[in-house]
């Protein structure tokens, strides 16, 4: 169960909404989604109930944890089933992306972006721009299954080399391997990061 002494109670992950090609991946969601569940967290994701964004929210549920899926009004009948969504423990539709993205952060003490395409990678790195900021606090996670994540990692390098990431200190997010390691280094991460954690939501609201 989840320790008291950690302000973590909720892990949004990002993920795809598409299987991939690669098997380990849809186990990955699913393996973390019993991680966040046996550690009494709730998962706070995208609403999809296909691809890798189905198998995260099937790990979170069948293993009797909650989920809060966020999805906008256009997406419902391409990234999920209308059955499928009363499954969820809370479901929020909004009337567009933008809005949806502010509420999974609202509800999110932690971001994990498991592997998928160009919507996982513009939520992730929209959650660093703000930690960039000094906007947030928030422990961010690419989960790196079989190296997936490796290409940003070395781009992330690249512009931090050539003096574009002007805040280094502040967009530092845990690159880990195994699925197994994700919840331990949020906890460790979190309990050991002073300062505000909520960040400053009428800032965020203009960026």
């Amino acid at each position: 169960m989840s320790d008291d002494s950690v302000p973590i109670r909720s892990i949004c992950v990002y993920c795809g909404s598409r299987p991939g090609r690669d098997p380990s991946h849809m186990a990955a969601g699913r393996e973390l989604g019993k991680s966040i569940a046996e550690s009494g967290l709730r998962l706070v994701y995208g609403g999809g109930t296909k691809g890798i964004m189905g198998a995260v929210a099937s790990g979170v549920l069948s293993h009797g944890g909650q989920v809060t899926g966020i999805i906008p009004e256009f997406l419902v009948d391409m990234e999920a089933t209308r059955h499928s969504l009363g499954q969820l423990d809370e479901l929020i539709i909004t009337p567009d992306m933008h809005t949806r993205k502010h509420a999974m952060f609202e509800r999110a003490d932690a971001f994990v972006a498991l592997p998928g395409g160009i919507g996982t990678l513009e939520e992730i790195v929209e959650i660093m721009t703000w930690g960039q900021l000094g906007r947030h606090e928030k422990p961010m996670v690419f989960a790196n299954i079989n190296g997936f994540w490796n290409p940003m990692m070395e781009l992330i390098r690249h512009m931090t080399e050539e003096g574009f990431v002007h805040t280094a200190h502040r967009v530092q997010p845990l690159v880990i391997d195994q699925v197994a390691d994700i919840i331990p280094a949020i906890r460790k991460h979190a309990a050991e990061t002073v300062g505000s954690r909520g960040g400053e939501e009428a800032v965020i609201a203009k960026l």
